[in-house]
């Protein structure tokens, strides 16, 4: 499954658009201060209207009262939908956007904002994603994949980055949890809580049609490079090659995995014998202890 997202140039799109902009409903109206134009929220919409677009702005008290209002701007005919949050409000507008032509343009004012990394957009730099997706309303939006979460007795759910199921889902459920500190230190202090208690699973895996039975303390599905505000997991991953990246972690004693940790930043963790990478296209999981 692909979506239109905001990061390459072209000439297709009309002018002037109306455009839904959600903002993270944790983070007041766009939460970070930017040093010229005031919160990334109000930016993004000054900006967005300065350059004639018909703009609605979405806030709401939770996510899936957020979740709502995207949904009707949708199909009250909104042609564009940008976001302005981290990776659970890129989640929200993949989630609505799946199976439609509406182009989505990320601005990154989250913790993680591990997405927009993938897309090359500076988190430190909302400024400039809002000019990367006006040219992109000037021209042919970007074209992604989506990974596709099924659920016995669920709705299918979509996903960007990566699906994370063990050691990484509990710290990044711990972290989602803290309202401080932001950025990679929170994550940082969230693995360090978890480890603690790190211990491997057993998961029954099929990769591709093929079953396999093992032991790992961490595995992630990602089509994205990166989770928990950087962490490059996966550095070779690609949004557009029709391919998703298993990343398994083999058990390790505890002092094992702290040394290893650190060069997951840089991406050198993948030279080490106790991880895994490899392309696959469909991945099931299941595993007695598994958060997801």
């Amino acid at each position: 499954m692909r979506i239109s997202t905001s990061a390459e140039d072209g000439a297709t799109h009309p002018k002037v658009l109306a455009i839904a902009v959600a903002v993270n409903p944790r983070a007041a109206f766009g939460g970070r201060r930017n040093n010229t134009t005031g919160h990334s929220g109000e930016m993004v919409v000054e900006r967005l209207r300065a350059a004639g677009h018909q703009v609605a702005v979405l806030r709401r008290r939770n996510y899936a009262e957020l979740d709502d209002a995207v949904r009707a701007a949708l199909a009250d005919g909104a042609q564009a939908l940008v976001v302005v949050g981290g990776d659970g409000m890129v989640h929200l507008g993949v989630n609505a956007l799946a199976g439609t032509q509406v182009p989505l343009g990320i601005i990154p004012a989250g913790t993680g904002n591990d997405a927009a990394r993938g897309l090359n957009l500076d988190p430190r730099d909302p400024g400039t994603a809002v000019e990367h997706f006006l040219k992109a309303c000037q021209g042919v939006p970007r074209i992604l994949d989506l990974g596709r979460i099924e659920r016995p007795g669920q709705e299918p759910r979509w996903f960007l980055g990566a699906l994370s199921a063990g050691f990484d889902a509990l710290v990044n459920e711990r972290a989602n949890g803290w309202r401080w500190p932001r950025g990679r230190l929170r994550y940082n202090l969230a693995t360090l809580r978890e480890l603690i208690t790190l211990k491997a699973l057993d998961y029954s895996l099929v990769v591709d049609g093929v079953p396999r039975e093992l032991a790992a303390t961490l595995i992630s599905v990602a089509n994205g490079t990166s989770i928990g505000g950087g962490m490059l997991i996966t550095p070779e991953a690609r949004y557009d090659d029709g391919q998703l990246d298993l990343f398994v972690i083999s058990p390790v004693p505890r002092r094992t995995f702290v040394r290893i940790f650190p060069s997951v930043y840089s991406g050198r963790h993948t030279e080490h014998p106790v991880v895994l990478i490899e392309r696959v296209t469909e991945v099931s999981l299941a595993s007695p202890g598994l958060v997801g």
